[in-house]
This record gives C-alpha cells, structure tokens and sequence, in this order.
C-alpha cells in the first residue's frame, strides 16, 4: 500500500523548511551583510550608534542570518604567493645561542682560556679560544647544549652540530633541526599572517602553506594587493637593547655585535645598541592602545609573558640607572633611563603617534612578528565587477540549465516530471541552506559543482519513473507500481551517487583551491539530491495520489 507515515512527512517538511530559511538571506545579501557586521561591531565593542543600529535593523534578528562566503573570484580581492626567507631563521638561532656558548666555555676557561665570538657565514656561529690546544674540551662543552631534535623525522638526532677548526669552534643547526625549524617557521608565518588578515576584520581569506617555503594568501573585498601586502609585510618587531652609547654621525663605526640605528622622533640622533636583545617581541601577550597619563598623548601598552617578564625584570634589577633602547623596527622609539625594578611584566611605548598609529601598532604587536622575511612572487588583485560578472554569468547558467532540465522531465514524464523539476528547485535551496550553515565559501568552480548537481539530480528521479512505467507494464495497479518503483530502484540510486561522491571526496581530499570547492559543492548536491529524489518527490506524488486516487497514471 502506497503511503508515508506522517511522523515521516513531518519530518521530510521540517528539514526543507530548516534548509530554505538558512538559505533564505542569501537572496538578500547585501542587507543580511550589513546586518552581521554591525551586530559583530556592537558584540565588541558594546557601542550602539545610529548608524550601527540602522544597519542592525536591516534584518530581524529572529531569522537566521547566514551567509554563503563568496570566494575571491566572486567578490574581487587580493592574491599573493610570499616565499618565506627561512635562512633568516638560522641567524638568529646562532645570535640566541651565543649566550648559552658563551657560559659553556666559560666554565671550561683553564683548559680553553679567552673566548671572543667572530663574524661567521649566515646560519653559522663562530667563536675563537686563546688556547688552540684546547679546542678538543671547547667542542665538548658545546655540544653539551645540544638537545634532541623535536620532530617525527628527527627523532633521536641532536640539534646541533659542533665541530673544531685549530682554534675556532663553529656551531651549526643539524640537517634535522635545520628541517623541524623550517616547519615551525612555516607554521608560524602561516599562523601570523593569518591572525593579521583577522585583525583586519576581512571575510574567509585563504591562507595556506604551498610547498616547502611559500604562502598562497587570497582575501576576499580587500581594496588592492598592496593593501594586502601593506597589511601583511609589516614586520613590527619590538626588541629592547642595552645602550652603548649616542652620537649624531649616521656613519660612526660600532664594535663587532653592535649595532647602530636611528632615533624615530629625534632628527639627525642615533644610538649605539647591543645587538643581542634583552627580550623581543615574541614574548608579549597583548598589546592594546592607549593614552600617556601624563601627556594625554596616544601609547601602547604591552605585557610579557612569564619568561618574558622575568628577563625584563632581572635585567632592570642589575641596571638601575642605565639606557636601554626601545626598538621597533630597527627605529629606536625611546630610550628611557631605568628609573628601577620593573617586575610586572608590563609596560608602555610613547611616541608621537596618532590614534590611528597607535592602533595600526597594537594590532601588529598583538599579531605578533614574523619569524623571517616573506618576499612577493605573485600579486593580483581582482576587482569586484569582474565578480559581479561571474555571478551574473552563474546565474544564466543555472536558470538555462533548470529550464533545459524542466522542458525535459515534462516532456518525458508529465506530471511526475513537474514533481521531480519542485524537487530539483528544492534541492538548490537546500545546497545553498547547507553551505550557508558550515560557512564554505562559493567560488567560481563551485557554482560549477551546483550547475552539474542541477543536471545530476534529476537521475534518480528518471531511475524512479522508468521503474515505475516498468511495473505499469506488468498490469499491476499504479498505487503498487508507484511503491515497486521506488523500493526497487533504491539499490541502483544509491550505488549510482556514491561512487560520485567518492570521486567528490577525493578531490577534497588531494585537491586543492578551485578544485575543493567544486569538490564541496558537488558532494553537498548529491547528498541534497538524493534526499530530494528519494524523499521529497514521493512525498510529492503520495499526496497528489491520496487526493486525486487516479484509476490509471501515465508516466
């Protein structure tokens, strides 16, 4: 007997509806938009203006807001490929590791006398011993800062390599080490740059390691490349140096680890720093703008971390009354006396910065530095009307492909073809509705992936009806054939759409950009086909057959 429980008609109802209104602001995008960036707006900062709140009101808030991401071709926006400089990294290793070198030989001074660190090759550490004889027991002690290397590859393999040229000891990073800090370079620049893109408040940016040392960075509704570039290549690298001194010749000659660098607000001033820092950048935890106390001037606060803070502190301790160098990128901010102690790990930057400075400053403190220098292999940007195009022409696409497909299943099956062309409508709403609530983002190749499940979806419906017509032949009344039809062309359906979407699945998996996204879109169609086809267009028909109870059907 042909019928459907209604625990399971309701359910069926329920599921299109909840797929429709999720994906239902779509059609409203613009508005829908506004109405989630000022709600995000008013969730930060806890400020309503009126210009927030007229946004807000855009859309009400007791209907869902989703939205499908447009991808970069689809909304315009910046592509760069950056290659990361990761030589830069072992350099500073080596300028890190000097101290630990440094105490190592000091402690073996009888059999290796004087110690004094030379230029070296980038990546390489080189220190000469007064004592040739000893350089045996030199290695040695250095080698003892070794450690194991921490990556799967390179486990059990020591981190460093030390070896003994007469009276020089030259220290190197291992191949091992050499290839988990290439790693954790990537990781890291990957990491940074994407908190930077986030700081900036852009929607879905791509941000992805390729190869061995390179980044593909594409941000959607960004106005240039070089904003992008702007945005990301700012290093904003705060060190904090002992002062040696301060002289106003830019060309004055500085002793080996030392360096010279200008003052940011006093003209024509420069001061002599030590080259190794006393604490960097890397050690803060946040960073926010602010306003001087005393001079109502826009600062920037900063807090260490615990070893950050605990190196501040024991180097303000045991250098009261000394300059030290507030540094930021390679400009020298200040240079304040050491008035005493400052054991709680925080502290201000006071410049003459604006209120825009200040907060451009905070953000890329608060992102973080780069571990090494990224240099720009390829930048595009893509204006927003050629999105525009590409939508517009995706749209074309689809309403000639659903009409084609409509003429088609009408011609063919009648009726039952109009049924499986509102299922095929459905289906569309309910792929949007899907994406929309795990937030993918809709490129170019993606629409390809809905225009082709548009075509597909229909399958299963054309496996239905020629089942159907088939037990129409065998005499069989059109209630039982409609029940046959289905049960029995259930095994081929299934068969026929999973081994797509395997296909779907692996080009997720090993593919990558374009190919992923037609990958999702295509997976998302079948299931939401499949659905359609099995469910949504028996309902269709059941509830046309229980009130029409047609003697005869022709299909």
């Amino acid at each position: 007997m042909l019928q459907i429980p209604l625990w399971n008609r309701l359910m069926i109802i329920a599921v299109v509806l909840a797929g429709l209104s999720f994906a239902m602001p779509n059609l409203f995008y613009e508005r829908v938009e506004r109405h989630n960036d000022a709600v995000a707006v008013i969730e930060q900062t806890g400020a309503v203006t009126d210009a927030l709140a007229a946004d807000r009101a855009l859309w009400p808030d007791a209907l869902p807001a989703t939205l499908v991401n447009l991808g970069l071709d689809l909304r315009g926006g910046a592509h760069l490929l950056a290659e990361v400089q990761l030589a830069d990294v072992y350099e500073a290793r080596m300028d890190g590791l000097w101290p630990e070198v440094r105490d190592a030989l000091r402690d073996a001074r009888d059999e290796v006398g004087t110690i004094r660190r030379q230029d070296a090759p980038m990546g390489e550490l080189h220190v000469r011993i007064s004592q040739p004889e000893g350089i045996a027991a030199a290695v040695a002690a250095v080698r003892t800062l070794a450690t194991p290397v921490v990556s799967l590859t390179g486990v059990g393999a020591p981190t460093l390599e030390v070896r003994g040229e007469n009276d020089l000891v030259i220290v190197t990073l291992s191949d091992a080490e050499r290839q988990a800090t290439d790693d954790r370079t990537m990781q890291q620049s990957v990491e940074i740059v994407r908190r930077r893109v986030d700081e900036a408040g852009t929607r879905e940016p791509t941000i992805q390691r390729q190869g061995a040392d390179r980044i593909l960075i594409q941000v959607p509704g960004i106005g240039s490349a070089q904003e992008l570039k702007d945005l990301i290549g700012t290093t904003a690298r705060l060190t904090f140096h002992p002062v040696v001194g301060r002289t106003s010749d830019g060309t004055a000659s500085v002793d080996a680890r030392q360096i010279l660098l200008p003052s940011m607000d006093e003209e024509g001033v420069f001061y002599i720093l030590e080259q190794s820092p006393v604490v960097t950048g890397d050690d803060l935890v946040d960073s926010q703008p602010a306003f001087d106390q005393q001079s109502g001037q826009p600062a920037v606060t900063f807090r260490f971390n615990p070893s950050g803070a605990r190196d501040f502190g024991n180097y303000t301790a045991a250098n009261v009354g000394a300059p030290f160098a507030i540094v930021l990128d390679e400009e020298v901010i200040s240079a304040p006396v050491i008035r005493q102690a400052i054991t709680g790990g925080s502290g201000q930057i006071t410049g003459n910065f604006t209120v825009e400075e200040s907060t451009e400053l905070a953000v890329l403190l608060r992102a973080g530095a780069l571990p090494a220098e990224m240099v720009f292999l390829e930048e595009r940007t893509i204006g927003p009307e050629l999105g525009a195009d590409s939508i517009a022409a995706g749209e074309i696409a689809a309403l000639v492909a659903f009409a084609a497909v409509l003429v088609f299943m009408v011609l063919s099956y009648g009726l039952f073809g109009v049924f499986a062309a509102i299922a095929l409508l459905l289906n569309v709403g309910l792929i949007f509705g899907v994406l929309s609530v795990i937030g993918a983002t809709l490129t170019l190749p993606g629409i390809a992936g809905i225009v082709l499940t548009i075509g597909m979806a229909v399958d299963a419906n054309v496996l239905v009806f020629e089942r159907i017509r088939e037990e129409l032949r065998t005499a069989k009344g059109p209630a039982r054939a409609i029940e046959l039809g289905y049960s029995r062309a259930l095994s081929a359906i299934i068969d026929a759409n999973l081994t797509t979407f395997i296909i779907a699945v692996i080009l997720f998996a090993l593919g990558s950009g374009p190919v992923r996204g037609f990958s999702i879109t295509l997976g998302i169609g079948i299931i939401t086909s499949v659905f359609t086809a099995i469910y949504v267009t028996r309902l269709l028909i059941v509830t046309w057959f229980d009130r029409r109870r047609p003697k005869t059907i022709e299909v």
